[in-house]
Parts: structure tokens; C-alpha cells; sequence
């Protein structure tokens, strides 16, 4: 037992190492290398048909912020639908989304009001997809704001036969409400500007975000739609376009500003959510990610990292008391020689502080100087993070064990539509 404890705890030094590893790549290549656009050099060609998707479920607070964002965007109206799902409310979304809909023609309205219905993203996304008229479909979570050029910017990689999904860059709006908000906003800026923009520049494979984002609708529809049994649909959309051999494309230029959770509560349950999915996912993906053909060496690796990355602080936690459990059997003595000094003390620079590399670096080129102030308080958001990510791994297991119904539950909101300050969009 004591023999297979130190190999557990072996494997997981290892891990940690390739995952340090990935992010000083990451970091370096966003600072020094060539950085890969994406295609502004047919900005003003022939752009498709598009149709946004808005899924919604009691967002009366916030949808006329997103209605009246969508209205100023830059984009020929003739070639532009936007199509609201009314998933069951039971506030003034429903009455908010048929005021738009008279008013302007671009927008359509689907009620999903039937008890008897699934409910869920997934469900309204397929539902919309199959009334809409466009074959590139943007979609919106309700407390999104995209900035004018977004539905171009989208829409453009398409003139690209090989691309089947594109993903834009969030950014917090109430990144200055608290401590937490301080907190999401670097994690954005390393997540978006480093991590996601570093995978684009070195052809691996940049993830499909499930909001700010578009895909082809016929790649969908062809493999039966978004599963209404997985919660992550993003990320399941991500790896069914990759095996297929479809290029994702991330343009960090096109920015899209979101509300992030306020409390450390909504956000746990966010992660808890987000680990949940993502683990449901991995689940079906891993096999079939390392086997698969159309991906190169390298991006097979990236791939399995990325899939991983919502077990790991679950394993980690495991090594944390195995740890633990071996030095108080006084069988700490895994690694031995005057080598292994300069490798913790190599490690503790490099290693324990290379996720903080990625965001300090997002936060250089953003200009966020004040705000790495708030950079040490993510020591302490780590842990509370592999807590939530830890249950959400669990959940994951058990509806894989018992296929039970899961049903998609959106973030709290905390913004609230001020109609004084509501521009007109025409």
C-alpha cells in the first residue's frame, strides 16, 4: 500500500511539472513570439447570413442591456436574425422579448412553455437552430454586452472553408464591484489574452466558449444537434469540431463584456457547474482524443491537457493527503540526493507560480497595473476553487454511474436594465 502511495504521489509531481511546463510555454509565446491573427485581411468581404441565438431563463434584468447591445452592432440588418428562447420564465422575459420582436423585424421569439417540455441550453439551442434562417449561429448568454464590430469580427473566419467555430474574448464589466470580481477579471485576462490567443498562435486548439462565440450550423445539425444530456455543450462542440478535423479560431480582438458572479456563493456554484460538464465530457472525449488521426503529436497533448484540467485539483487534493499519510508513516523518503534540493527549489520558483505568469502577463499587455495588487489573494482562491471543482467531479461521475436527468442552472445576476440609460440603437 505504502509502495503504491509514493507512485501516486510521483505521477502527480509529474503531472504538475508538464503542467508547468505548458503555461511558461504559453506565457513566452504570448510575450515574444509572432502573434497569429486572426482574418482581418477579408474584413470587408462578402459576409454570410447570421443568426444570434439568445437561450434565456428569467433574465428580465438584464436581456434589453443585451437587446440594445445587439441593435448597435455593426452588421448588415438584411443578413442578420437574432432569435430570443424563452426557456420557461416566469418573470417579464417573455413580455421584454415580444416588445423587441414588434419592434424590430430582425428579432423572432420562441416560447418554450410547455411543463412537459426538457428544459436546458442545450434543448433551446437546438430548438432555435431548427427555425433559424442563417447557417452561422452566434449565441449569447443574456448577460452579455458585445461591443459594435463582435458580430463581424465573428463572422469573417467563416469565408474560411475549414473553419467550424470561432470564439471571441470576454471581458468583465464589474471587474472594480469587489475583490472576487477583481479576481475573475485576471483570470479572464490570463485565460483569454495568454492561454487562449498562445494556443492560437502555436495551432493547438483553442476552446469553443459556449457564449461569444459562432459555429456552422449544418456541423451540428449533421451530428444530431447539441446532447441535451451534457451540460458543458461548449466544450463538447469543442472536441466533436476537432476530431472532425475543423479548425477553431480565437480573435482576441473581438470583445464581448459580461457580468461576473459577485459572491464567492454564485461562483462556486459556477465552477461546481463548469467541472461538472467539463468532466462529463472528458469522460467521452479521452479515448477518443488519444487515438484520433487528424490531430498532430502536439496538439493531441494540449488536447488531453485541456480535458484534464477540471479532474486535476481533484487529484491534487488526493495527493495533498497522501502526502500527508506518508509523512506521518515516516515514508516521506520518495526522493533522495543533494539533486532533488535544487529541484524543489527550481520547482517552488518556476512551477508554484506559473498559472500566476499566464495572468500577470494577460495583465502587461492590458495595461491592468492596479490591478495585479489583488494577484496574491488567488493563493487563497486556488483552494476554494479545488473544493467546487472536487464536487463538480463527483457530480460528474455519478451521472455518468446512473444517467440521471441533469438540467442546465444559469448564474445568479446581479446588474438590472436602467431604462434611462438605454441608448436607442437606431
Amino acid at each position: 500500500m505504502v509502495a503504491i502511495m509514493k507512485l501516486y504521489f510521483i505521477i502527480m509531481i509529474i503531472v504538475m511539472l508538464v503542467y508547468m511546463v505548458r503555461h511558461i510555454i504559453f506565457t513566452y509565446n504570448r510575450l515574444y513570439s509572432q502573434q497569429r491573427l486572426s482574418y482581418r485581411d477579408i474584413y470587408d468581404s462578402d459576409l454570410p447570413k447570421i443568426t444570434v441565438l439568445l437561450p434565456m431563463h428569467n433574465e428580465g434584468r438584464v436581456i434589453t442591456m443585451l437587446f440594445d447591445a445587439l441593435l448597435r452592432c455593426d452588421y448588415d440588418w438584411d443578413k442578420l436574425e437574432i432569435i430570443a428562447i424563452d426557456d420557461h420564465s416566469v418573470d417579464a422575459t417573455g413580455q421584454i422579448i415580444d416588445q423587441y420582436s414588434s419592434k424590430y423585424p430582425i428579432i423572432r421569439t420562441l416560447h418554450r412553455t410547455d411543463p412537459d417540455q426538457r428544459r436546458g441550453k442545450p434543448v433551446a439551442l437546438n430548438e432555435g437552430m431548427v427555425m433559424s434562417t442563417g447557417e452561422i449561429m452566434i449565441v449569447f448568454d443574456a448577460d452579455y454586452r458585445p461591443s459594435k464590430n463582435l458580430l463581424k469580427k465573428l463572422a469573417t473566419a467563416f469565408n474560411d472553408p475549414q473553419v467550424g467555430a470561432v470564439m471571441g474574448r470576454v471581458i468583465p464589466l464589474n471587474a472594480s464591484k469587489n475583490t472576487l470580481t477583481n479576481l475573475l477579471n485576471l483570470e479572464r485576462t490570463g485565460g483569454y489574452q495568454v492561454d487562449q490567443q498562445a494556443r492560437y498562435n502555436m495551432r493547438l486548439l483553442p476552446q469553443y466558449g459556449g457564449t461569444v462565440g459562432a459555429f456552422r450550423k449544418s456541423l451540428i445539425l449533421h451530428g444530431g444537434g447539441f446532447d441535451e444530456h451534457i451540460l458543458a455543450e461548449d466544450t463538447e462542440l469543442t472536441y466533436r469540431f476537432a476530431l472532425d478535423g475543423w479548425h477553431i479560431v480565437y480573435d482576441n480582438s473581438a470583445e464581448c463584456y459580461e457580468e461576473a458572479p459577485e459572491s464567492w456563493d454564485a461562483r462556486g456554484k459556477q465552477v461546481r457547474r463548469w467541472s461538472r460538464g467539463h468532466n462529463e465530457v472528458m469522460f467521452r472525449y479521452l479515448g477518443k482524443t488519444l487515438t484520433v488521426n487528424r490531430l498532430s503529436f502536439f496538439q493531441r497533448i494540449d488536447a488531453v491537457l485541456l480535458l484534464l484540467v477540471y479532474i486535476v485539483p481533484f487529484l491534487l487534493g488526493l495527493a495533498f493527503l497522501d502526502c500527508i499519510a506518508l509523512f506521518f508513516l515516516g515514508e516521506m523518503d520518495i526522493l533522495t540526493g543533494w539533486w532533488i534540493v535544487l529541484f524543489v527549489g527550481a520547482f517552488n520558483a518556476w512551477g508554484n507560480f506559473a498559472p500566476f505568469y499566464e495572468i500577470a502577463a494577460g495583465a502587461l499587455l492590458d495595461g491592468m497595473k492596479d490591478e495585479l495588487l489583488v494577484l496574491p489573494a488567488m493563493c487563497f482562491s486556488f483552494y476554494f476553487y479545488m473544493w467546487h471543482i472536487s464536487l463538480g467531479f463527483f457530480d460528474a461521475v455519478v451521472d455518468t454511474i446512473t444517467q440521471r436527468h441533469v438540467e442546465w442552472v444559469k448564474t445568479d445576476r446581479f446588474f438590472e436594465s436602467d431604462p434611462d440609460e438605454t441608448e436607442n440603437p437606431m
